[in-house]
């Protein structure tokens, strides 16, 4: 066994408990995701609004699907999915905002959350590499995604800097 899947000298976890913690941390930004993309979707007003709450609306399903298969993956693994007990939200930035038609700050809220995901994803590829090819294959195509996602909002974003 490599000195690789024994433990790490860090943490003193597994490599596999450590997949496990990063699988569920990924779950969580997943599920704050949702629910951030469903307030911004619900609540930008504005005739700037409507291509944005549409992409943010189109996007809740694949976020819940990434959900779903992490935590799929988790149950796999060994782990338990948790509960909502013990979520803690993180994403300042994609919060609702006073002024509602401020369409700016969701994209760029968006986009920093998109490059939170695409992090957290690169960091677990990194950590399944020789030990764990599902997971990491889940990583990498839930990676994409995400590169998908944030270029769409940085598409956005070119249009109303113009403006």
């Amino acid at each position: 066994m490599s000195a690789k899947r024994a433990s790490s000298k860090k943490s003193g976890k597994s490599v596999q408990s450590q997949i496990i913690d990063g699988l569920t941390d990924a779950y969580w930004k997943e599920m704050e995701t949702v629910q951030n993309y469903i307030a911004a979707s619900s609540n930008l007003d504005g005739v700037d609004a409507d291509p944005i709450k549409k992409a943010l609306a189109g996007d809740i399903t694949e976020e819940v699907g990434h959900a779903q298969q992490l935590a799929n993956r988790i149950r796999v693994l060994g782990g338990v999915v948790p509960g909502s007990m013990t979520f803690k939200a993180s994403q300042k930035n994609l919060q609702p905002t006073k002024d509602s038609t401020d369409v700016v700050a969701v994209i760029k809220g968006v986009i920093e959350a998109e490059n939170d995901g695409i992090a957290g994803y690169m960091k677990l590829i990194r950590l399944c590499d020789g030990v764990d090819y599902g997971t990491q294959d889940l990583c990498i195509a839930l990676m994409t995604d995400e590169e998908d996602h944030r270029r769409e909002f940085e598409g956005f974003l070119k249009q109303y800097k113009k403006r």
